[in-house]
């Protein structure tokens, strides 16, 4: 049987070859800018107040499942959704099982989620019988990964993959979504210089003409905002790695094979690497920007996180269908931050949508 190490490294191979290449990610950009476009119609009216971190939730999720799954039914999105959200309330709480804790529902949401998961599994399964099929998406690509006995995986561990998939591209995604949006409503001198970096590529468009990547290339200056907002308001807290060797840090003498965690804040924080650490700067990123290991939202060195690339296009994506509709006004000023698996708004960040005179 093939053992863990090795299917990792399989189902890595299929993200950095398949999934996340620069062909897939060149052709995810127009259908992200479909989609952002179809939530703008849905969900964020020209003169309402939105919650900025409920949907952009929603717009993530959806995405995964359009592009990893193929996935575009909205009552079957919906009964994925739903559970999933408790799912991930309950990825971090304190696990003790008992009846009305985050852990329980948890579970509860987790067997929803892998029934629903199941079931798409069976019916791709079916339709391709045994090859790819039409559709060569991420679902489609693990179905055809043996073990080391030339054996398909099961279900359980298709259904497995296929939810880290999911929270990797749900949770810390929505929450860059979120601090870009919270940024610019905050800084009318940043959402400015955006604002005229977005209509610049908009006013290049043809009418109902959808993004590219060449688009995506030309939002230099938005990146760096992005950018700049990960420093300040990181979606990850950071991750445990363990020591390969014997090793001394800050008077610490770390054994080899001690478990070690390391932040993202303490990072972005160091007076050292980002003077003035507190200003928002985006030019801090012109040039050959910060330091190799000084800026880590996504980690860094092999372990990187594969979906940067993909983070990157769904929120430059994303804010662009939003300031070239709306000015942002924060309806709640001083709201606070809570920081569960991400950084959250206690309110979800309602902002006012203010339409842009024609």
């Amino acid at each position: 049987m093939e053992s863990n190490m090795d299917l990792d490294f399989t189902f890595k191979r299929i993200l950095t070859r398949d999934v996340f290449s620069p062909e897939a990610l060149r052709s995810y950009v127009p259908a992200m800018d479909a989609l952002a476009r179809d939530h703008m119609a849905r969900d964020w009216k020209p003169n309402s107040v939105v919650k900025v971190l409920p949907l952009s939730k929603k717009y993530t999720f959806e995405l995964a499942c359009r592009l990893f799954l193929s996935e575009v039914d909205p009552r079957r999105v919906k009964k994925l959704s739903e559970p999933f959200a408790e799912v991930t309330k309950g990825i971090l709480s304190v696990p003790v099982d008992l009846p009305g804790t985050a852990y329980r529902r948890a579970i509860r949401a987790g067997e929803e989620v892998r029934e629903e998961l199941m079931r798409m599994v069976e019916e791709r399964k079916k339709e391709t019988n045994g090859g790819e099929g039409k559709a060569p998406d991420f679902l489609s690509k693990i179905l055809m990964v043996r073990d080391g006995d030339g054996e398909f995986l099961n279900e359980k561990e298709i259904c497995n993959r296929i939810v880290g998939m999911l929270v990797a591209s749900y949770d810390t995604t929505s929450s860059a979504i979120t601090g870009v949006m919270n940024h610019l409503a905050q800084l009318p001198h940043i959402y400015n210089e955006v604002f005229k970096e977005h209509m610049a590529i908009a006013q290049s468009k043809g009418p109902g003409e959808l993004l590219t990547w060449d688009d995506i290339e030309k939002m230099n200056y938005s990146w760096n905002v992005v950018r700049e907002s990960l420093r300040l308001t990181p979606p990850a807290v950071g991750s445990f790695r363990e020591a390969t060797t014997d090793f001394t840090y800050a008077g610490f003498s770390i054994p080899k094979g001690w478990k070690t965690f390391w932040t993202v804040y303490s990072t972005h924080k160091n007076p050292d690497c980002f003077p003035e650490l507190e200003r928002f700067d985006p030019s801090r990123f012109e040039g050959s920007g910060p330091a190799p290991y000084t800026f880590v939202p996504f980690g860094g060195g092999p372990r990187m996180c594969p979906g940067k690339e993909y983070a990157r296009l769904e929120v430059l994506v994303m804010m662009h269908n939003v300031v070239t509709r709306f000015k942002l006004e924060k309806t709640i000023p001083d709201e606070k931050i809570v920081y569960h698996a991400t950084p959250t708004p206690v309110h979800g960040l309602p902002l006012l949508l203010h339409p842009h005179r024609k």
